[in-house]
């Protein structure tokens, strides 16, 4: 007899993608069909995106009114609404492992997603969304920047965005930086103390600076130094980075992922061996090292010592703290700060440490949003879906926009593109007159410390 629903924390299993089975279209539709009737079954999930919905939609106006019902030819409708956030699996299922019902909806989506992408059903207008480093080859350029971000902007350019990549025009867009991060870190201040290990972390920083602070908000990237430097912990950059893969991931690209990897780990792994603390300030960036990538490398141990060394920033400053090794002379208030916690920080297990370091902060009061924002790396922006991730979303905007105790000064999330989604949301929304300022978390850090 099986139990009703786990007791104990949900386990991963690695991603066994080199299996012929793996790749099997009736194997895959059966797996598809046995975890879709579970889902029908208890329905817990319906609020969290648009693939629920969508899967009991199909349920529910089928002849059968049971997953039977469904043609095969539907079940990839489902699949194309999943953006791998995992905050079913994490927060929801009931029936993920060790469970005997061996649920993992999210990585049974990336598998149906791996066949359509082997099978050639993904766009080049996706795949081109998915290259993060071809995007950012221009940034930095002088003069084609500029040009590039003006002709963005006009109404023109985003309708032709549109018609040729499947960009919704109304979407928010990041900007590419007149300075990539990497060339400007080259100036930034750095610590000039030697390590100094704590019992929870090591005194010294490697920073992965993902595609996003390098070539669209390099700011970012410099108030990390900054915090760092006042700290007194010595860091440099990555000596040479390629994409995570996380956007290959969501396509379904597994052998992208693996390239990518295959340029990152040798790198990343040579830091860790050293004995450094590896930061990547995007959490889609560390979760791909700290999971995703171990569970389709399960055999490398590469991927493993740069798993063991893969810190949030904030979960290290955070145990920086713990160690009596941060700093709290804080010189700035910052009021009321509405915190969303980005999905891909929620999966890391790790607590909400953004919130927890920002309470620090004297004058500084914390509303915190743990609700997907429906951003969720490209799917945001897509004319298929843009209008859903805004629906999605909705309630993240409004709880960020009216907190108890008053209007904040500031919206923040770890994820800056969510960020942006949460500005749009709100600048669009009826919830008042109050435009508070966006500003990444650690960004909040530095001013509060008076930095820069």
């Amino acid at each position: 007899m099986s139990r009703e629903g786990n007791l104990e924390a949900p386990t991963r299993h690695a991603i066994d993608w080199k299996n012929p089975e793996f790749w099997n279209e009736d194997a895959l539709n059966r797996e598809l069909e046995r975890v879709y009737d579970i889902c029908h079954g208890c329905r817990r999930c319906v609020s969290l995106c648009n693939a629920f919905p969508t899967l009991f939609d199909l349920i529910d106006e089928s002849s059968t009114m049971e997953v039977d019902g469904v043609a095969k030819s539907d079940y990839m409708k489902v699949v194309d609404q999943c953006y791998l956030c995992d905050v079913c699996y994490m927060t929801k299922c009931p029936y993920t492992p060790p469970h005997e019902w061996n649920v993992d909806f999210p990585h049974l989506m990336l598998r149906a997603k791996a066949v359509k992408f082997k099978k050639g059903e993904v766009s080049r207008a996706e795949r081109f969304l998915a290259s993060t480093d071809v995007h950012g080859s221009l940034a930095g350029i002088p003069v084609v920047v500029q040009t590039v971000n003006a002709v963005n902007r006009t109404q023109f350019a985003r309708k032709r965005m549109e018609s040729m990549l499947g960009v919704d025009a109304k979407a928010w867009l990041p900007e590419l930086a007149t300075k990539r991060f990497r060339r400007q870190a080259k100036q930034a201040p750095r610590a000039g103390a030697p390590a100094k290990n704590g019992e929870r972390t090591p005194g010294k920083v490697a920073i992965f600076s993902t595609c996003y602070v390098n070539y669209n908000e390099p700011g970012i990237g410099l108030d990390l130094l900054a915090v760092l430097a006042h700290n007194d912990i010595p860091c440099e950059l990555v000596e040479k980075e390629a994409c995570c893969g996380m956007p290959k991931l969501e396509l379904g690209d597994l052998d992208g992922v693996t390239e990518l990897a295959a340029k990152n780990l040798p790198v990343l792994a040579r830091y860790a061996r050293e004995g450094y603390a590896i930061l990547a300030p995007i959490p889609s960036c560390a979760l791909m090292f700290k999971q995703e990538i171990p569970l389709l490398m399960p055999e490398s141990a590469e991927a493993k010592a740069v798993q063991a060394a893969m810190w949030d920033p904030f979960e290290y400053l955070v145990a920086r703290h713990k160690d009596g090794l941060l700093k709290t002379d804080f010189k700035l208030e910052l009021g009321i700060v509405s915190y969303h916690v980005p999905c891909h920080s929620r999966v890391q297990n790790m607590g909400k440490k953004t919130e927890e370091l920002l309470k620090l902060i004297p004058g500084t009061t914390v509303n915190t949003v743990e609700r997907c924002s429906g951003h969720a790396g490209t799917y945001g922006v897509k004319k298929a879906h843009h209008a859903n991730a805004m629906k999605i979303g909705k309630p993240v905007f409004r709880a960020m926009a009216q907190p108890t105790g008053g209007a904040p000064a500031f919206i923040s999330s770890d994820c800056q593109l969510a960020g942006h989604h949460i500005e749009q949301g709100i600048r669009e929304g009826n919830f008042g007159e109050a435009r508070p300022e966006l500003a990444h978390p650690i960004s909040l850090v530095a001013r509060a410390y008076g930095l820069g």
